[in-house]
Protein backbone atom coordinates (compact mmCIF):
# COMPACT_ATOMS: atom_id res chain seq x y z
CA UNK A 1 0.00 0.00 0.00
CA UNK A 2 1.17 3.47 -1.18
CA UNK A 3 0.25 6.56 1.16
CA UNK A 4 -0.44 10.12 0.52
CA UNK A 5 -0.92 12.41 3.12
CA UNK A 6 -4.64 12.64 2.67
CA UNK A 7 -5.46 9.16 0.87
CA UNK A 8 -4.38 5.64 1.01
CA UNK A 9 -3.68 3.85 -2.26
CA UNK A 10 -3.14 0.32 -3.10
CA UNK A 11 -3.50 -2.55 -5.81
CA UNK A 12 -5.28 -5.54 -5.81
CA UNK A 13 -4.83 -7.45 -8.41
CA UNK A 14 -6.68 -6.22 -11.08
CA UNK A 15 -8.36 -3.28 -8.79
CA UNK A 16 -6.71 -0.03 -7.47
CA UNK A 17 -8.11 1.06 -4.30
CA UNK A 18 -8.31 4.94 -3.06
CA UNK A 19 -9.32 5.68 0.21
CA UNK A 20 -10.10 9.54 1.57
CA UNK A 21 -7.71 9.85 4.65
CA UNK A 22 -8.90 12.51 6.87
CA UNK A 23 -10.77 10.84 9.63
CA UNK A 24 -10.14 13.69 12.31
CA UNK A 25 -11.62 16.24 9.48
CA UNK A 26 -14.57 14.10 7.74
CA UNK A 27 -12.91 13.56 5.15
CA UNK A 28 -13.43 17.37 3.84
CA UNK A 29 -11.66 17.91 0.42
CA UNK A 30 -8.71 20.07 0.85
CA UNK A 31 -6.12 21.31 -1.39
CA UNK A 32 -3.92 18.23 -0.63
CA UNK A 33 -6.07 16.35 -1.25
CA UNK A 34 -6.97 17.61 -4.82
CA UNK A 35 -3.23 16.82 -5.21
CA UNK A 36 -3.11 13.46 -3.80
CA UNK A 37 -6.32 12.26 -6.01
CA UNK A 38 -5.00 13.89 -8.70
CA UNK A 39 -1.66 11.93 -8.55
CA UNK A 40 -3.73 8.64 -8.00
CA UNK A 41 -6.31 8.74 -10.32
CA UNK A 42 -3.30 9.58 -12.93
CA UNK A 43 -1.60 6.69 -11.95
CA UNK A 44 -4.83 4.35 -12.19
CA UNK A 45 -5.59 5.26 -15.63
CA UNK A 46 -1.45 4.97 -16.95
CA UNK A 47 -1.01 1.48 -15.23
CA UNK A 48 -2.59 -1.05 -17.67
CA UNK A 49 -2.87 -3.72 -15.35
CA UNK A 50 -5.52 -1.75 -13.31
CA UNK A 51 -8.92 -2.37 -14.53
CA UNK A 52 -11.04 -0.88 -12.13
CA UNK A 53 -11.24 1.62 -9.00
CA UNK A 54 -12.66 1.57 -5.89
CA UNK A 55 -12.88 5.11 -4.18
CA UNK A 56 -13.65 4.63 -0.18
CA UNK A 57 -13.09 6.96 2.56
CA UNK A 58 -12.07 6.24 6.38
CA UNK A 59 -13.30 6.52 9.64
CA UNK A 60 -16.65 8.15 10.16
CA UNK A 61 -17.78 9.94 7.16
CA UNK A 62 -16.77 9.44 3.37
CA UNK A 63 -16.37 13.14 2.64
CA UNK A 64 -18.09 16.23 4.79
CA UNK A 65 -17.55 18.33 1.50
CA UNK A 66 -14.93 21.02 1.35
CA UNK A 67 -12.57 22.29 4.04
CA UNK A 68 -14.29 25.23 5.13
CA UNK A 69 -10.95 25.93 7.35
CA UNK A 70 -8.67 27.05 4.13
CA UNK A 71 -11.66 29.00 2.67
CA UNK A 72 -11.08 31.27 6.00
CA UNK A 73 -7.59 31.26 5.56
CA UNK A 74 -7.73 32.55 1.38
CA UNK A 75 -8.02 36.28 0.22
CA UNK A 76 -11.48 36.04 -0.67
CA UNK A 77 -13.85 32.78 -1.57
CA UNK A 78 -13.44 33.46 -5.01
CA UNK A 79 -9.58 32.52 -4.40
CA UNK A 80 -10.09 29.62 -2.11
CA UNK A 81 -12.18 28.02 -5.06
CA UNK A 82 -10.27 29.24 -8.10
CA UNK A 83 -7.25 27.03 -6.04
CA UNK A 84 -9.05 23.99 -6.09
CA UNK A 85 -9.83 24.44 -9.90
CA UNK A 86 -6.04 24.58 -10.82
CA UNK A 87 -6.09 20.46 -11.27
CA UNK A 88 -8.74 19.27 -13.03
CA UNK A 89 -9.48 16.19 -10.83
CA UNK A 90 -13.48 16.08 -11.50
CA UNK A 91 -12.71 16.06 -15.49
CA UNK A 92 -10.13 13.26 -14.60
CA UNK A 93 -12.66 11.42 -12.75
CA UNK A 94 -15.57 12.03 -15.80
CA UNK A 95 -12.84 11.07 -18.15
CA UNK A 96 -11.15 7.70 -16.87
CA UNK A 97 -11.81 4.87 -19.19
CA UNK A 98 -12.40 2.18 -16.38
CA UNK A 99 -14.79 1.34 -14.24
CA UNK A 100 -15.28 3.63 -10.92
CA UNK A 101 -16.78 2.01 -8.17
CA UNK A 102 -17.28 4.65 -4.77
CA UNK A 103 -18.68 3.09 -1.90
CA UNK A 104 -19.87 6.20 0.52
CA UNK A 105 -21.13 5.96 4.17
CA UNK A 106 -21.64 8.41 7.17
CA UNK A 107 -21.67 12.06 5.51
CA UNK A 108 -21.76 12.00 1.94
CA UNK A 109 -21.98 16.43 1.59
CA UNK A 110 -21.40 18.78 -1.12
CA UNK A 111 -17.84 18.32 -2.79
CA UNK A 112 -18.33 14.15 -1.31
CA UNK A 113 -21.64 13.64 -3.74
CA UNK A 114 -20.36 15.29 -6.40
CA UNK A 115 -17.76 12.76 -6.48
CA UNK A 116 -20.08 9.73 -5.84
CA UNK A 117 -22.00 11.00 -8.63
CA UNK A 118 -18.75 10.57 -11.07
CA UNK A 119 -18.54 7.30 -10.09
CA UNK A 120 -20.01 4.07 -12.51
CA UNK A 121 -21.20 2.57 -9.74
CA UNK A 122 -22.28 4.15 -6.23
CA UNK A 123 -23.25 2.07 -3.27
CA UNK A 124 -23.97 3.96 -0.17
CA UNK A 125 -24.25 2.21 3.52
CA UNK A 126 -27.95 2.17 4.78
CA UNK A 127 -26.17 5.17 7.27
CA UNK A 128 -25.29 7.56 4.98
CA UNK A 129 -26.48 11.31 4.91
CA UNK A 130 -26.82 13.21 1.84
CA UNK A 131 -26.60 17.20 0.99
CA UNK A 132 -25.27 19.55 -1.48
CA UNK A 133 -25.16 22.94 0.58
CA UNK A 134 -23.67 24.97 -1.65
CA UNK A 135 -26.43 27.06 -2.38
CA UNK A 136 -27.15 28.07 1.34
CA UNK A 137 -23.56 28.73 1.81
CA UNK A 138 -24.04 31.94 -0.77
CA UNK A 139 -22.22 29.50 -3.89
CA UNK A 140 -23.67 26.84 -6.62
CA UNK A 141 -21.74 23.51 -6.43
CA UNK A 142 -18.10 23.89 -8.56
CA UNK A 143 -17.33 20.22 -8.81
CA UNK A 144 -20.00 19.14 -11.68
CA UNK A 145 -22.80 19.11 -9.33
CA UNK A 146 -25.31 20.92 -11.18
CA UNK A 147 -24.71 19.22 -14.08
CA UNK A 148 -24.45 15.56 -12.76
CA UNK A 149 -27.69 15.49 -10.16
CA UNK A 150 -30.10 16.27 -13.17
CA UNK A 151 -28.74 13.71 -15.22
CA UNK A 152 -29.56 10.97 -12.42
CA UNK A 153 -32.90 12.72 -10.87
CA UNK A 154 -35.67 14.39 -12.35
CA UNK A 155 -35.04 18.62 -12.56
CA UNK A 156 -37.58 19.20 -9.67
CA UNK A 157 -36.02 16.86 -7.38
CA UNK A 158 -32.41 18.88 -8.38
CA UNK A 159 -33.57 21.97 -7.58
CA UNK A 160 -35.01 20.74 -4.23
CA UNK A 161 -32.15 19.70 -3.17
CA UNK A 162 -29.96 22.06 -4.62
CA UNK A 163 -31.55 25.30 -3.51
CA UNK A 164 -32.96 24.03 -0.24
CA UNK A 165 -29.32 22.04 0.95
CA UNK A 166 -32.12 19.64 2.81
CA UNK A 167 -30.41 16.87 4.22
CA UNK A 168 -31.51 13.04 3.47
CA UNK A 169 -30.82 9.27 3.81
CA UNK A 170 -29.51 6.56 2.17
CA UNK A 171 -33.30 5.15 0.96
CA UNK A 172 -33.91 8.53 -0.29
CA UNK A 173 -30.82 8.94 -2.45
CA UNK A 174 -31.76 5.51 -4.05
CA UNK A 175 -35.27 6.09 -4.88
CA UNK A 176 -34.46 9.63 -6.20
CA UNK A 177 -31.81 7.99 -8.14
CA UNK A 178 -28.14 9.37 -6.80
CA UNK A 179 -27.04 5.81 -5.58
CA UNK A 180 -27.79 2.41 -7.47
CA UNK A 181 -27.70 0.43 -4.03
CA UNK A 182 -27.87 0.85 -0.25
CA UNK A 183 -26.38 -1.82 1.71
CA UNK A 184 -25.78 -2.97 4.93
CA UNK A 185 -22.70 -0.50 6.93
CA UNK A 186 -20.73 -3.69 7.81
CA UNK A 187 -21.35 -5.04 4.49
CA UNK A 188 -20.68 -2.35 2.64
CA UNK A 189 -17.16 -2.52 2.04
CA UNK A 190 -17.26 -6.40 1.11
CA UNK A 191 -20.21 -5.58 -1.26
CA UNK A 192 -18.15 -2.45 -3.13
CA UNK A 193 -15.01 -4.96 -3.18
CA UNK A 194 -16.87 -7.79 -4.45
CA UNK A 195 -18.54 -5.38 -7.44
CA UNK A 196 -15.39 -3.64 -8.31
CA UNK A 197 -13.50 -7.16 -8.88
CA UNK A 198 -16.12 -8.42 -10.75
CA UNK A 199 -16.23 -5.20 -13.54
CA UNK A 200 -12.20 -5.75 -13.42
CA UNK A 201 -12.41 -9.06 -15.10
CA UNK A 202 -14.03 -7.07 -17.95
CA UNK A 203 -12.38 -6.86 -21.00
CA UNK A 204 -11.15 -2.87 -21.21
CA UNK A 205 -11.77 -1.64 -24.89
CA UNK A 206 -15.40 -2.94 -24.19
CA UNK A 207 -15.99 -1.43 -20.89
CA UNK A 208 -14.29 2.11 -22.40
CA UNK A 209 -16.50 1.90 -25.33
CA UNK A 210 -19.49 1.21 -22.96
CA UNK A 211 -18.63 4.11 -21.18
CA UNK A 212 -18.22 6.55 -24.01
CA UNK A 213 -21.98 5.47 -25.31
CA UNK A 214 -23.54 6.51 -22.51
CA UNK A 215 -21.54 9.28 -21.77
CA UNK A 216 -21.97 11.14 -25.28
CA UNK A 217 -24.68 9.57 -26.09
CA UNK A 218 -26.89 11.05 -22.77
CA UNK A 219 -26.27 14.83 -24.42
CA UNK A 220 -27.05 13.34 -28.38
CA UNK A 221 -30.80 13.00 -29.92
CA UNK A 222 -31.80 9.39 -29.74
CA UNK A 223 -30.36 8.95 -33.92
CA UNK A 224 -27.14 10.42 -33.09
CA UNK A 225 -26.62 8.39 -30.25
CA UNK A 226 -27.29 4.67 -31.85
CA UNK A 227 -25.17 6.14 -35.14
CA UNK A 228 -22.44 6.25 -32.07
CA UNK A 229 -23.75 3.46 -30.64
CA UNK A 230 -23.06 1.50 -33.99
CA UNK A 231 -19.56 3.16 -34.57
CA UNK A 232 -18.25 1.94 -31.23
CA UNK A 233 -19.33 -1.45 -31.43
CA UNK A 234 -18.02 -1.78 -35.11
CA UNK A 235 -14.82 -0.24 -33.94
CA UNK A 236 -14.82 -3.81 -31.60
CA UNK A 237 -14.82 -5.95 -34.51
Amino acid sequence: MSSFSTLLFEKKGAVAHISLNRPHALNAYSIQMRDDFSEALAATEDDPDVRAVLITGQGRAFCAGADLTEFGTAPSQAVARQVRWERDVWGQLAHLPKPVIVAVHGYCIGSGVEMALLGDLRLAGEDTIFALPEVQLGMIPAAGGTQTVPRNVPTGTALDILLTGRRFDAAEALAMGLVTRVIVNDKLIDAAWAAASAVSTLEPGIVAAAKTALTLGSDLSLGDGVALETRLAASLL
